[in-house]
């Protein structure tokens, strides 16, 4: 059975630094994309993040680029973020996901981890 873990969410003031990070299981090799979204209070899931195990490629959605950096240790099966400069509106749960379709269409999601940018 497949498992993600997601850990490292928690409160922070506004222009502080959190670290996300993910640990997937049950797998004999790793997702073509990894990835992490969130879903803030009253609004859908948005893509956050992404990468691309063949080249390590990187993909951010317009609202957290400049601020946040995602890599994976593919020997590891991990994933990180990291987040910097972080605003009020960056307050959500953070999913993180795996799958081999595409960017936005990932196949298992982790439980998900709070993180709350206090202003």
């Amino acid at each position: 059975q497949v498992q993600l873990v997601e850990s490292g969410g928690g409160l922070v003031q506004a222009g502080g630094s959190l670290r996300l990070s993910c640990a997937v299981s049950g797998r004999t090799f790793s997702f073509y994309y990894m990835g992490w979204f969130r879903q803030a209070p009253g609004k859908e899931r948005e893509f956050v993040a992404g990468i691309r195990r063949s080249d390590s490629y990187t993909n951010y959605a317009d609202s957290v680029k400049g601020r946040t950096t995602i890599s994976r240790d593919n020997a590891k099966n991990t994933v990180d973020l990291q987040m910097n400069s972080l605003k009020p509106e960056d307050t959500a749960v953070y999913y993180c996901a795996g799958g081999n379709i595409d960017w936005y269409r990932p196949t298992y999601w982790g439980q998900g981890t709070q993180v709350t940018v206090s202003s």
